[in-house]
């Protein structure tokens, strides 16, 4: 049966419901852990820094990193990507960017542009996969310091080949960015194997945990300017932040629940993930095929079949995304999300820019019986 009487397929917006564990972790942050940790000594603030370092090197672990101080913690992915690309890109700079990409990697290089900041766009085909042999010539046309790329699109679900894009950059002498907000849980993503040496996820979205929190990789080579400057609970003393890491990137009170609970759910996907991956892959290449044979449907992103991230994106004929969102939730209590889902470059490429489209997205606690009764639903309101 639905949670709660919804079917939920908006995982690409945020995951939910959160696992119990999650619930717990951060209860218990709130509670006994409660203390500011890394400033007071008392048992509260003692407990706080034992379940934060406990946390970080869970989710450490998870990505692939070998050591636990270079996974920081941020806000968000979208602070982490600002934090990266402003901490690494100055006026005169390069840098070669997907044309597909989400507004918190578009918009801020669209400021760092302003100031001076040189940004060059790789091309796509028809299903939102980056043109390789159109990056390695941009990349080898003129120094380049940064290349950016999402691992998945949170419009088409199009996976990006993000090992092949590491190589290309790293020839040529170039840093890699990823956004990897909607990999992160829905894909194993190993950061090392992959060659990234920036890499940004959610915490909320396919990592299971709560708002308000994310991860930075940054490789032990790469420095950035932080974003932000403050209190650290050492080196008081001193005006500059610490130079380790991961103090000098994590100013301030650190939002100990909020990370506390991504620690407890990344520990339970860290038991799930193997079968995960391959049970969404089979709910979302069944939701794909549904949606493409309904009359009047197009379905954005790879062909039926073809690997994707467990996003399905559709436009319909004559029924406009919003109207066949509002319907789906009314009428049968499915959740889905419409619009430009924050990524107009990505509708753009798609030919979806003056609509929108309907985004359908699997996550933990998906079944068959749901993807069925979404698509169901679809052909009714489509129908009529």
């Amino acid at each position: 049966m639905p949670h709660d009487g919804i079917i939920y397929l908006d995982h690409a917006a945020t995951s939910w419901p959160k696992p119990p564990e999650v619930l717990e972790a951060i209860a218990y942050a709130l509670g006994p852990a409660g203390g500011n940790p890394n400033r007071s000594a008392h048992r509260l603030a003692l407990a706080a820094a034992r379940l934060m370092l406990e946390s970080r090197s869970t989710v450490a672990s998870f990505f692939g990193v070998p050591d636990a101080r270079d996974l920081l913690f941020v806000p968000g992915c979208t602070f982490g990507l600002n934090m990266a690309l402003k901490g690494l890109l100055e006026p005169g700079d390069r840098a070669v960017v997907s044309s597909v990409e989400h507004n918190a990697v578009v918009r801020p290089l669209a400021v760092l542009e302003k100031a001076g900041v040189e940004v060059v766009r790789i091309p796509t085909d028809r299903s939102g996969r980056i043109d390789l042999d159109a990056a390695e010539a941009l990349v080898a046309a003129r120094p380049t310091k940064a290349v950016v790329c999402q691992h998945a699109s949170n419009v088409t679900g199009a996976i990006q080949p993000i090992g092949d894009l590491a190589d290309i950059a790293h020839d040529h002498g170039a840093i890699l960015v990823v956004d990897g907000a909607q990999a992160a849980g829905h894909l194993k993503v190993d950061v090392t194997a992959l060659g990234a040496d920036v890499y940004v996820a959610s915490g909320h979205k396919g990592l299971l945990g709560p708002q308000g929190i994310g991860v930075v990789y940054l490789a032990p080579v790469i420095e950035v300017r932080e974003l932000v400057q403050g209190g650290s609970g050492g080196d008081s003393g001193s005006l500059t932040m610490p130079a380790a890491r991961p103090d000098r990137y994590e100013a301030g009170t650190p939002p100990v629940p909020a990370i506390a609970g991504l620690g407890a759910a990344v520990e339970v996907l860290s038991r799930e993930i193997d079968a995960l991956v391959v049970q969404e892959q089979r709910l979302v290449q069944r939701l794909v095929a549904g949606l493409a044979a309904i009359d009047g449907v197009r379905v954005l992103g790879p062909a039926p079949g073809e690997e994707r991230a467990p996003v399905a994106s559709i436009v319909h004929a004559s029924v406009e995304p919003d109207r066949l969102a509002y319907e789906l939730d009314s009428r049968y209590g499915i959740a889905v999300r419409a619009g430009l889902h924050c990524a107009p470059a990505a509708h753009a490429a798609a030919g979806t820019l003056e609509t929108g489209a309907v985004r359908f997205s699997i996550g933990r606690g998906v079944t068959e019986a749901d993807v069925d009764l979404a698509l169901e639903a679809v052909r009714e309101v489509c129908s009529k």
